[in-house]
């Protein structure tokens, strides 16, 4: 199979588990632990895996010039990111989370602009903007406004940023090394910032792990396993073959994905609560998401076709 179709396909797949964890997760923190010592549990488990992998199947040399560049990526993509999200995640609204993450795709297209050169064309600006008019209006249609912090949303914002700039710092190293390289040293450098956080061990220390109901260790595993070892992984080999405006375009499938799992959980009765009734005006909401998507992933490849026709 085509490996640019492989890393649409990485990338649905990823953002299908993202959809799915933002319900399974529910209860795990800050119920049973902190934001800050779960994301020093999470960190420190998937380092060890992709250690495991790397040094059992890769073991591919890395470049001294280029650990500077790993670790900022590290800091980005795995310190900040995670810590911000956790942390916003508790102070403001899930709304306000769906609405301030469809900036994602918009600050990796201005970044991308600014550190790669990487063009924006009208096809692509006009992607941006439908995919995020489909994207907050999924997610607000039917609901009253709730801003229930302005620091938690800030947090939010930052961990889009964050995760933006990953994308986007992380594309060359895409180019040169393998995948299972580039996360394994992000994850090792973005374990040892998560560790020089004071809370983090705090809110370690503070849980009781042996009040844990199964369940709950059963959901700690899917976010652990599924929602960061997986996701990253399927993330990276997706940025070896598609640029980073793609890749943070499909951050704008999360609501129709939530809204799915949604459904399917509580059909089979692993959640209470329905989100709505499936109605014209949240499929024309849908499909406004995925013509965006299209048009941004659509202007990629003339991109590269233009390139490739004048080597």
């Amino acid at each position: 199979m085509n490996k640019v179709i492989l890393a649409h396909l990485a990338l649905f797949t990823l953002n299908a588990i993202y959809g799915a964890n933002h319900l399974l997760a529910k209860g795990v923190t800050p119920d049973y632990l902190g934001p800050n010592g779960f994301i020093l549990l999470r960190g420190g488990i998937t380092t060890v895996l992709f250690l495991i992998i790397f040094f059992g199947f890769i073991r591919e040399k890395v470049d001294k010039k280029d650990l500077p560049r790993l670790a900022i990526t590290g800091l980005f993509g795995v310190c900040l990111n995670q810590l911000f999200f956790f942390n916003g995640l508790a102070l403001t609204s899930p709304m306000n989370v769906g609405i301030i993450m469809t900036s994602t795709p918009i600050l990796v297209v201005v970044l991308s602009y600014f550190i790669l050169k990487e063009k924006i064309t009208k096809l692509k600006a006009i992607g941006v903007f439908i995919g995020a008019v489909g994207a907050i209006a999924l997610t607000t249609v039917g609901k009253e406004p709730e801003f229930d912090s302005s620091l938690g949303d800030m947090y939010i914002f930052i961990n889009a940023l964050s995760f933006g700039l990953y994308l986007v710092l992380v594309k060359p190293l895409m180019n040169k090394y393998k995948p299972m390289t580039v996360i394994t040293y992000n994850f090792i450098f973005g374990f040892i910032f998560i560790m020089m956080y004071p809370k983090v061990w705090t809110d370690f220390a503070a849980a009781d792990f042996s009040s844990f109901p199964l369940d709950v260790w059963a959901k700690t595993a899917y976010i652990i396993i599924g929602a960061t070892f997986f996701t990253y992984l399927l993330n990276t080999f997706a940025l070896k073959y598609v640029s980073p405006s793609v890749s943070g375009s499909y951050i704008y499938t999360q609501p129709i994905l939530v809204m799915f799992f949604t459904f399917l959980f509580a059909y089979i009765g692993w959640t209470e609560n329905f989100i709505g009734a499936i109605s014209l005006e949240k499929i024309g909401y849908m499909l406004m998401i995925f013509g965006g998507v299209f048009m941004i992933s659509r202007s990629s490849y003339m991109e590269r076709k233009k390139k490739s026709e004048k080597l």
